[in-house]
């Protein structure tokens, strides 16, 4: 989402892009979306090492005026093929040993060790990255923050505010929501749900989302008991998504480390408190006592302590409800456009060309 927004809005400009990416079953390798130029290639498993030399090819026959490199976990290493083009790199974020949370030993070492090639191949490229965490990142990896620009993702205002949103649940209704790997923790937030269940016998978990850990979640939640009060929603249309965000009371964000959390601006929007891990990214995009709170990772009664602080103090809520609506007004997918677009210009044109 947060690239297609880039692209599209250089293609408003009148930029021609093409977009290099990994295929799917059922898509055409060559496709046209929103004016962006779209060559699809091979299984994400081998892209990195099968896009390279698609990538070759068009900056061989091309007169390309910029590459942009989209780093999301492990690299595509362009600085060894680039030639003299121009090249931004954007980072939604690394995974460090976070990595080892989610794959086995030989996995996780292979995408700890491509990360970790960043730094010393990547030394004279330019970053976009996301949040100031991921930019602490890199710095503590060897590189310049100088050429290190931190340009915040937007939000999709219209599809997340209602001009007749529903009323909160009668009932507490507290919802975790990403993707089920196991790297985000969501156990932690099952967990917490004991002691709030505790307090308060009528509340309810919904785990929204779908993903591998899935079923050693619903193992979680057989052992403990919760068969009852914790529901899984599996894929969610946008508009059950939207109206249960309304009507929800806290979102437990459990996760060691996230690039930005757009998904907290996005629960924000609604009016929705969270409640997530005082860690990279997250850090960034909940604003401790204001929109919500922040407590260690992986402590489930810190989670479930500030859970019901909100629950139980009417006030409380409304006030943090009320932040976090005005907090996520502040985000414009139109400002991270025309940022981005300012820093690819200023980049293209350190090589000479004037396109």
């Amino acid at each position: 989402m947060h690239l297609h927004h880039i692209l599209k809005g250089a293609v408003a400009r009148g930029w021609e892009v093409d977009l290099v990416c990994a295929g799917y079953d059922g898509a055409p390798a060559h496709d046209v979306i929103d004016g962006i130029n779209i060559h699809r290639h091979v299984h994400w498993t081998v892209a990195n090492f099968v896009l390279p030399g698609v990538i070759k090819r068009l900056l061989r026959h091309g007169n390309y005026d910029l590459l942009v490199e989209d780093i999301n976990k492990i690299p595509f290493y362009t600085p060894l093929y680039r030639g003299t083009t121009p090249l931004v790199a954007i980072v939604p974020h690394l995974f460090g040993t976070t990595v080892y949370r989610e794959a086995n030993p030989l996995t996780a070492s292979y995408v700890y060790g491509a990360e970790r090639l960043i730094a010393p191949l990547y030394r004279d490229v330019d970053f976009e990255v996301i949040s100031p965490s991921t930019s602490d990142d890199l710095i503590g990896r060897g590189l310049d923050g100088d050429r290190i620009r931190t340009i915040y993702c937007g939000m999709e205002h219209e599809r997340f505010a209602l001009d007749n949103p529903p009323p909160r649940s009668e009932t507490p209704l507290i919802v975790s929501w990403s993707r089920l790997r196991r790297y985000k923790s969501v156990d932690v937030a099952i967990r917490a749900f004991v002691h709030i269940q505790r307090e308060l016998p009528d509340a309810r978990l919904l785990v929204m989302g779908r993903g591998p850990d899935e079923k050693r979640l619903r193992g979680v939640v057989d052992k403990l008991g919760l068969n009852e009060t914790v529901t899984f929603s599996g894929f969610m249309s946008w508009a059950d998504l939207v109206q249960t965000l309304h009507r929800a009371h806290v979102f437990l964000n459990p996760s060691p480390k996230e690039g930005w959390g757009l998904t907290v601006i996005e629960a924000n929007q609604c009016g929705l408190p969270v409640v997530a891990s005082a860690r990279p990214g997250l850090r960034d995009s909940v604003r401790d006592g204001e929109t919500g709170f922040l407590v260690p990772y992986g402590d489930d009664r810190a989670f479930a302590d500030k859970a019901l602080k909100l629950l139980r103090d009417p006030k409380l809520f409304a006030a943090q409800s009320e932040a976090a609506r005005q907090w996520a007004a502040t985000f414009s997918w139109q400002r991270c456009v025309d940022e981005s677009l300012a820093l690819f210009t200023e980049v293209a044109g350190r090589g000479g060309r004037t396109r």
